[in-house]
């Protein structure tokens, strides 16, 4: 065999198990059903088992509050589900509600369990939406932020016509839900929406698969990143880098409190540094020490819901 066929020949295999390599990255990580619970907690280092008694305690506390189902036709129309707590008028006279926004693989109810008692004892109004291809929403491809951002949107004005024209807005959002927020404040949003609390997000889908790639499993990012972007386009209609949520922040208005943990190895905590850094609109940041991805308030509840009142006073929400 010639020098020349051999090179064609062993081009050809690397092409291949270029194309295997990205095909199996891209359903793992970017379909509904394929990108699970159980992997997304494993890659997140984080021992939930030891929280599991205080998430019990206050889903119980959670689940006695009045709630129900509620819909919306998202731009392209997918049908969106969140779960919508309505506010104890008994507990002072402002009118304000909290968007939640939850991390990859969650759901929007299951997930904010613990932080729900902040929010529904401080008299917010509560908005649990489900992400696009996540619980009872619909869809096939995962948003990361990018699609979210403009349901967010969806939600916020379904906020308004629920609760009223003066009803101020507060985002929060942990993980992808942070990145959904922060990609968010790069659009014309409402004066109803006061403020943005972002809980380890990341800069953008295609920088912390890399991340992942490289750091966690030791794998180029080469080819894999660049053809599930190749796919994602065609398919979900959006490139991977395409809304990031550092170059985001540089058009936000709205003031940004960012919180990550120090030990976060998920989704490093040096993506929080150069967000906020690139941050042009009033801002705090809240750097939980020891604290792995998603764990901040568990890790320091007190400091994290000081953090939020502090903010809170400061917006005037």
């Amino acid at each position: 065999m010639g020098v020349l066929k051999k090179i064609v020949l062993a081009a050809g295999a690397l092409a291949t198990a270029g194309i295997g390599e990205t095909v199996y990255f891209y359903n793992r990580t970017m379909k509904r059903g394929n990108a699970r619970t159980d992997r997304t907690v494993k890659m997140s280092g984080t021992d939930w088992e030891k929280y599991y008694p205080l998430m019990e305690e206050r889903k119980k506390f959670v689940m006695a509050k009045p709630h129900q189902d509620v819909y919306l036709s998202s731009f392209d129309g997918l049908k969106l589900h969140a779960t919508y707590f309505p506010a104890d008028r008994t507990i002072g006279e402002r009118n304000r509600i909290v968007i939640c926004f939850h991390g990859y693989t969650g759901e929007g109810l299951s997930n904010h369990v613990a932080i729900a008692r902040y929010f529904l004892k401080r008299g917010y109004a509560m908005l649990l939406p489900d992400a696009r291809a996540h619980g009872g929403s619909e869809g096939e491809y995962i948003g990361f932020g990018c699609l979210d951002r403009k349901d967010a949107l969806g939600w916020i004005n379904w906020a308004i016509q629920e609760c009223g024209e003066d009803v101020g807005i507060l985002l929060h959002g942990t993980s992808m839900g942070g990145a959904t927020v922060l990609m968010t404040s790069g659009l014309e949003l409402p004066a109803n929406v006061k403020g943005i609390v972002s809980d380890c997000a990341f800069t953008s889908p295609k920088e912390v698969f890399t991340h992942v790639l490289n750091k966690m499993y030791h794998l180029p990012a080469f080819p894999a990143i660049q053809g599930a972007d190749f796919l994602n386009k065609r398919l979900a209609g959006y490139g991977m880098d395409e809304c990031n949520a550092r170059r985001e922040v540089k058009k936000a208005k709205v003031p940004i409190l960012f919180i990550h943990g120090s030990a976060d190895t998920f989704v490093p905590c040096s993506m929080c540094h150069e967000i906020y850094e690139s941050c042009r609109s009033p801002k705090q940041e809240l750097i939980v020490e020891g604290a792995g991805h998603a764990e901040s308030y568990y890790k320091d509840m007190e400091a994290y819901e000081n953090a939020l009142t502090e903010f809170e006073r400061r917006i005037g929400i």
